[in-house]
């Protein structure tokens, strides 16, 4: 098992690529904390963890708040001893809103959720990683992190910025045996799409406007794979980087 002994914490853990890492993770020897904004739907995969045999815990936060941050980390800290690895997966989308219709508000909810929470959550376990030398952390970032239109101004800009957290974090911290990496996932079958309400004419055509060069829609399992490898000791050597999993979108 690549992850046996080890503890971690996973947001955005009740759907999606969030629920596929912890399932995975937690077949791979693991014990996950699942945390997400909907407690009851975390216990759901608790459950179906429990029921293979492994180990997790179910704990409602909302990574736009501070004190929910501290009691996710200190509950896990509390129950498993310790943490070893930090999945930042948590994320929105922004009705692909381009710049000239943009409000404070968007920018402010969509920055809180993919950019602030993922810093928060680092903040938080860094002096657990840095105590013992050793700590892997995980973000989700985006292909729309790398490229200037795959979505409104707002996630651009704030996936963009989870790059950079990654770049810093990963070479600061790599004298004390802590690594910190990202994953640039292209179009994934999740649920993140209902983030999206209303969205915008133009933006979204203009977003939209290389769709037709993707191969093909990836499965939430296949992002799973690839958060494993990163978290495990495979990747010993990986640090400071941005994985891309798109079946070659952005190749062209």
């Amino acid at each position: 098992m690549k992850l046996s002994g080890k503890v971690a914490v996973i947001t955005g853990a009740a759907s999606g690529m969030g629920r596929a890492m912890a399932e995975l993770f937690a077949a791979e020897g693991a014990k996950v904390a699942v945390s997400d904004l909907q407690l009851e739907a975390a216990q759901t995969v608790v459950t179906e963890i429990e029921g293979k045999g492994g180990q997790a815990i179910a704990i409602a936060a909302n990574v736009t708040k501070e004190d929910d941050i501290q009691r996710l980390i200190d509950t896990t800290v509390k129950k498993y001893g310790t943490v070893d690895i930090l999945v930042n997966n948590a994320g929105i989308m922004d009705n692909f809103v381009p710049a000239a219709d943009l409000t404070d508000e968007l920018w402010e909810r969509v920055f809180a959720i993919n950019t602030t929470g993922p810093m928060r959550t680092i903040r938080k376990v860094l002096p657990i990683f840095t105590g013992k030398k050793s700590g892997v952390i995980v973000n989700v970032a985006s292909a729309g992190g790398l490229y200037g239109s795959r979505a409104g101004a707002a996630y651009t800009a704030a996936k963009h910025a989870v790059v950079g957290l990654t770049k810093n974090v990963g070479f600061q911290y790599a004298s004390l045996g802590i690594r910190c990496n990202a994953i640039a996932p292209g179009g994934v079958n999740t649920n993140i799409g209902t983030t999206i309400s209303s969205p915008n004419a133009f933006g979204m055509e203009r977003a939209m406007a290389g769709i037709n060069l993707n191969p093909r829609t990836g499965e939430p399992e296949e992002i799973a794979k690839v958060a494993l490898f990163l978290a495990s000791d495979d990747a010993s050597f990986v640090n400071g980087t941005v994985i891309t999993a798109d079946a070659g979108w952005t190749a062209y």
